[in-house]
């Protein structure tokens, strides 16, 4: 089969590997559909993020769907035709945060794609992924299997949302639209929110952001002063999501933040200069968030229900031997927002 591998920045290469059978508990799936992640931007341009470099050629990508092809002799719960989504978390089950349910922060955690353990775990851009059976959900019929792939980065801000406690009736504030914070805002929006609002530093993400819907759109670039209004009385908004990864971002939302409100960080980006006079005079909550695990079943329903419509947010989707092209494209902020790979 083939897999997309990276080797060094901007050293990405379509290499032959050979495919695995499944055991008893596992599926082969044959990937139809898989969505460039921020993460994955940052092998190819970097070679990884913050202290997480590569170490190894690793294969890419963790946002996944496709066909069922063989199931192991013991699963019963799919068979070979199944249209599935594929989740990359894959929890060890027995260390001490499985053990509480904090699944996300396994111990021996196998997500794929990710040089943070060395070996590394190699990633799912390939013709074939044989995975546990439980890491496959079946997909609606009217679900395409590009907006499957989109399950893993909609169970990303499920998990933010979960991780403010919830937005029903509640005024959000979302900072930064790319792929991640457009879905945290749709993901609000579902949650029940009484008032979303987006803002962002580029024109693009803007007009996606309007197109999807929300109750506003601020273009901080051009309008400085666009969150001035929602200051008023100490704040507006209940929760901000900050999905920029960009400190400014944030120091710059927490004047709309009310008394009580809820910060929850969902983008990276380094270090963090934080107003902390701000946060300890209006009792702000600062949480992180931190991938997903029950999320994923979740995402895979919403978007079977059509609560949650992503197709919008798929710019392009290009073949598997144009992953340079479409590695650049998903770089380009004023040309793409979810730029996938079609395989086979």
């Amino acid at each position: 089969m083939k897999a997309l591998v990276i080797h060094a920045p901007h050293d990405l290469r379509i290499e032959e590997q050979p495919v695995a059978s499944p055991g008893p508990h596992e599926v082969a799936v044959r990937i139809a559909a898989g969505g460039i992640c921020g993460s994955d931007l940052h092998y190819y341009h970097q070679g990884g993020f913050g202290a997480v470099r590569l170490k190894e050629p690793m294969i890419l990508g963790h946002e996944i769907a496709g066909v069922v092809e063989a199931v192991g002799t013991a699963v019963g719960s799919l068979k070979p035709g199944d249209r599935v989504a594929v989740s990359p978390s894959r929890p060890c089950g027995g260390c001490r945060y499985c053990r509480e349910a904090m699944f996300n922060h396994c111990l021996n955690m196998r997500f794929y794609g990710s040089a943070m353990p060395f070996p590394h775990v190699q990633g799912a851009f390939r013709e074939v992924l044989v995975c546990d059976a439980v890491q496959a959900h079946r997909v609606a019929d009217h679900v395409s299997l590009g907006e499957a792939a989109c399950a893993e980065p909609l169970a990303v801000c499920l998990h933010a949302v979960n991780r403010a406690g919830g937005v029903a009736g509640r005024r959000v504030l979302v900072t930064g639209c790319g792929p991640i914070g457009a879905l945290a805002a749709l993901a609000a929006r579902a949650g029940g929110a009484a008032e979303v609002v987006a803002t962002d530093i580029a024109e693009a993400p803007i007009a996606m952001a309007r197109r999807l819907g929300l109750d506003r759109a601020i273009n901080t670039a051009a309008e400085p002063d666009g969150l001035k209004g929602y200051e008023a009385e100490k704040g507006t908004f209940d929760v901000l999501f900050e999905a920029s990864g960009n400190s400014q971002a944030l120091a710059g939302a927490l004047a709309a933040l009310r008394p009580g409100g809820i910060v929850v960080q969902v983008g990276t980006g380094g270090d963090f200069i934080i107003p902390i006079s701000v946060v300890v005079a209006k009792e702000l909550e600062l949480r992180g968030t931190f991938r997903f695990h029950g999320e994923f079943a979740d995402a895979v329903a919403m978007l079977g229900e059509r609560r949650i419509d992503v197709r919008p947010l798929i710019s392009a989707t290009l073949p598997l031997d144009r992953a340079v092209e479409a590695f650049e494209l998903a770089s380009d902020r004023a040309r793409a927002m979810k730029v996938q790979l079609a395989f086979g």
